[in-house]
């Protein structure tokens, strides 16, 4: 289990699950990631990319525990959810245990931070009891982006509407809700930081604390590889221009300067720091 100290601030990842992904110039996840492409990007290989050229992608959540404040960034995709990303087959991970592992009980998570409303960040906002859809974490504050709950409330395809009814609004109904702005501060170490285009209300969390800096991305980027290329985008993005627009902003402002950048689907090591590589950037873990 990967942790990582910043400061008063300790990081814990929880993994729920790894993919391997195989380059597929028709499907929806950076078609421009080709074999041939990602061997132009040596430091890629072993963590990120396999010899194959498949991608590893990781879905998992961060534990933040600041000072007075235990705090979950993202969910995952959750138990007993049939989601399309694995297949319309529900999950049964023992994610729970893996959390429990990790020190923390449901009872304990203060606050719930979800950088955006897709699948696999929000899934373990809930869990199936008795047939309905409770809280996972009857204590905590849920934040939820003011703006992106208002975009996903209106639109979105059948599936999301889906992920919003056993999701999210199960959150509002138990009174757990709290919309934010983009900018929200959560505590003196932690704050929001909108980083729109994968999403409309998309946000990345920053930890500040005694001198020391990190960051979680969310989507801005799903691959390190986009370091490389900050143009690769998914389908997955609202708005692509926007979307490619942050990554190579954010990962300017990043690079060369003493900020753990932590990837949300990033896989294992996880963490790591941008530098600038010629034109573009490359991840250093």
């Amino acid at each position: 289990m990967l942790n990582w100290q910043v400061g008063s601030v300790n990081i814990t990842c929880v993994v729920e699950m790894l993919f391997s992904l195989p380059h597929d110039p028709d499907g929806f996840f950076l078609r421009d990631a080709t074999p041939e492409a990602l061997k132009t990007s040596p430091w890629l290989y072993p963590h990120f990319v396999n010899e194959d050229g498949s991608l590893n992608v990781s879905v998992h959540a961060l534990l933040v525990e600041a000072p007075g404040l235990r705090l979950m960034v993202d969910t995952c995709i959750g138990n007993d959810k049939p989601r399309h990303l694995v297949g319309g087959n529900p999950l049964a991970t023992p994610f729970l245990q893996h959390l429990a592992d990790a020190g923390w009980s449901r009872d304990s998570v203060d606050a719930v931070v979800c950088t955006h409303l897709h699948v696999d960040h929000v899934g373990w906002n809930t869990m199936l009891v008795d047939g309905k859809w409770v809280p996972t974490f009857p204590t905590a504050r849920y934040l939820i982006g003011k703006r992106e709950f208002e975009h996903w409330s209106n639109g979105g395809d059948e599936e999301q509407q889906a992920i919003m009814g056993d999701s999210v609004r199960p959150i509002f109904d138990a009174g757990l809700a709290e919309l934010v702005e983009m900018d929200h501060r959560v505590s003196p170490e932690v704050r929001l930081r909108p980083t729109p285009g994968h999403t409309p209300g998309h946000v990345s969390v920053v930890i500040e604390s005694e001198g020391q800096s990190a960051v979680i991305t969310g989507d801005i980027a799903h691959h390190p590889c986009q370091m490389a290329h900050p143009d690769w985008a998914t389908s997955l993005d609202s708005d692509t221009r926007a979307a490619t627009i942050t990554r190579a902003k954010m990962f300017a402002e990043w690079a060369d300067q003493p900020i753990l950048v932590i990837g949300t689907h990033y896989a294992a090591p996880t963490a790591g720091h941008v530098r600038r590589d010629g034109a573009a950037f490359r991840f250093e873990v």
